[in-house]
């Protein structure tokens, strides 16, 4: 078919014929939430490098969730700053730890949410290192011990989905090995499987408090600059038994989301990272762009890419907006 037979214009003359023919739509449900917990009580500090996120205390979760459902998100990622660090992150394991205190509080005052946290232990460690370190060089196979037991203790808590960020070699199957023999083999384990080294997650580290005493993370974290390495990473976490793989960040990766979804049937999630939200409100403030439609165009470019669940610090502004 040949113009003027056929004109594409005919179907984007207004909204509802727009809405008709539209191949990707976001919803509520599959955006999830990041929470930063810290210690104290009546604790809602902004973060400095992310306007509109906060860290908050234990008794400020109730009102939280009912915040989120009440405009139809309903999952959210934990996140905890603890009061004391040490060299081995004792704390990420603790039955009486900032995350663990946080899913009980969630659970008892909202059973609705679903509760999925974040497995590692940069915010635990007073070196900053996702792991425990030997020679100044993480310990691959004994952070996987620690892993284990901190994911175990999230599920005991009372978390639904368990998320190991660290990017440890053989961590899933570690992870799912402890939960099936506690007799918790209906705990999903959402892996981070294709994680990168990237310079984006910069205001997150003002966030979680987990920026590297030295070094970097580049010995474990994948190199930005590679494609086919994503698949082999995603397939092992396949293999060792993950419910849902995950890339991040999401916006500079969406390539290797594509690649993904091509590639594996599991559920995929992305992570719209703290960089990328940061860059969007900066250049809203200043006015250089619309801020609300960059937020859509942004987000449906990663549900456009593959992802069918999306991490984002724009999840209540992006539900908010899917309400009117």
């Amino acid at each position: 078919m040949v113009f003027p037979e056929y004109r594409p214009r005919r179907m984007r003359r207004n909204e509802a014929l727009r809405g008709l023919i539209r191949e990707t739509t976001l919803s509520a449900d599959q955006l999830i939430y990041p929470l930063f917990i810290v210690p104290g009580k009546k604790v809602k500090n902004e973060v400095r490098s992310m306007p509109g996120v906060y860290q908050i205390s234990v008794d400020q979760l109730a009102s939280e969730a009912k915040e989120l459902l009440s405009i139809g998100v309903k999952s959210v990622m934990l996140f905890g700053i603890p009061e004391k660090k040490d060299g081995v992150g004792s704390g990420a394991h603790d039955k009486d730890g900032i995350v663990q205190r946080a899913i009980r509080e969630l659970k008892n005052k909202s059973s609705e949410l679903l509760v999925i946290t974040d497995v590692c232990l940069c915010e635990y460690t007073d070196h900053g290192h996702c792991g425990f370190l030997v020679n100044d060089e993480v310990d691959n196979d004994t952070t996987l011990e620690i892993l284990a037991k901190t994911a175990l203790s999230h599920a005991r808590a009372g978390a639904d989905i368990v998320a190991p960020s660290d990017m440890m070699d053989g961590r899933v199957a570690e992870i799912r090995a402890t939960l099936d023999e506690n007799n918790l083999e209906m705990i999903p384990i959402m892996s981070y499987a294709v994680k990168y080294a990237s310079a984006f997650y910069g205001p997150f580290r003002d966030a979680a408090d987990s920026t590297p005493q030295f070094g970097d993370r580049r010995g474990y974290q994948m190199d930005p600059a590679n494609s086919r390495e994503a698949l082999r990473e995603a397939t092992l976490d396949v293999d060792e038994g993950a419910d849902v793989l995950m890339v991040k960040p999401a916006l500079a990766y969406l390539d290797i989301i594509s690649k993904l979804r091509d590639e594996f049937d599991l559920p995929l999630a992305a992570y719209h990272v703290s960089g990328e939200y940061a860059m969007i409100k900066a250049a809203a403030a200043k006015g250089w762009i619309d801020g609300e439609r960059v937020m859509q165009e942004t987000l449906l470019s990663i549900k456009r890419a593959g992802a069918d669940i999306i991490i984002t610090y724009f999840a209540k502004e992006m539900a908010r907006l899917l309400l009117k």
